[in-house]
């Protein structure tokens, strides 16, 4: 009867052969593929050796990233709600100057469907206190202010307003506005982050 013996495995290259690495035999069998590739393989077959390829491509990739791969992000929002079609232009022209991306509505009713559409991307809401629709900008800045509270907002008016009727969050600019202090307030609505995706 003739007994086994059991020994140690080897190391992977002396498997093979003891003088041959084995990214030099991947290198040849790399090069074996692409003269059956040029001589005619299989569909099924030059299928399984491309997919095993592009596997072993992105875990390289992978590996050799320094930086984790950025999940997808949909840029922040400026959201102009002003009925005076000139003035709202006017704050849309100042507020692209932003890295916001700006939309404009003319009342409070198609702002309130652009913030349930987006509103986590909805990083400043300038809306005046007089709006088209059955809401005016008072309501607009409550729903906001409760609905979404990551939102900058900022209330603008040709009336002087009592401060008790707008939301403690709400900042306050009078009309004639100054493009400055829009621009003020899109910058720290900016500069705050983006509220987590859940």
């Amino acid at each position: 009867m003739r007994k086994h013996q059991t020994s140690a495995p080897l190391p992977l290259t002396d498997t093979l052969s003891p003088s041959i690495p084995l990214d030099q035999i991947g290198r040849t069998l790399a090069s074996f593929y692409d003269n059956l590739v040029s001589e005619g393989m299989p569909e099924h077959l030059a299928a399984l050796v491309r997919r095993v390829r592009q596997t072993e491509a992105d875990e390289a990739a992978q590996e050799n990233s320094t930086v984790a791969p950025a999940a997808e992000t949909h840029p922040r929002v400026a959201l102009v709600v002003e009925d005076d079609r000139e003035i709202r232009a006017l704050a849309e022209t100042l507020l692209e100057e932003t890295e916001l991306d700006v939309v404009g509505c003319d009342s409070a009713e198609a702002a309130l469907a652009v913030l349930q559409a987006r509103g986590g991307d909805v990083a400043l809401v300038f809306a005046d206190i007089r709006l088209a629709g059955q809401m005016d900008g008072l309501q607009l800045a409550r729903a906001v202010a409760t609905l979404w509270p990551r939102a900058r907002l900022v209330v603008t008016s040709g009336h002087d307003l009592p401060r008790p009727e707008l939301p403690r969050e709400a900042v306050f600019i009078a009309k004639p506005w100054r493009p400055l202090d829009v621009l003020v307030e899109a910058e720290r609505a900016a500069a705050e982050p983006a509220p987590p995706v859940l």
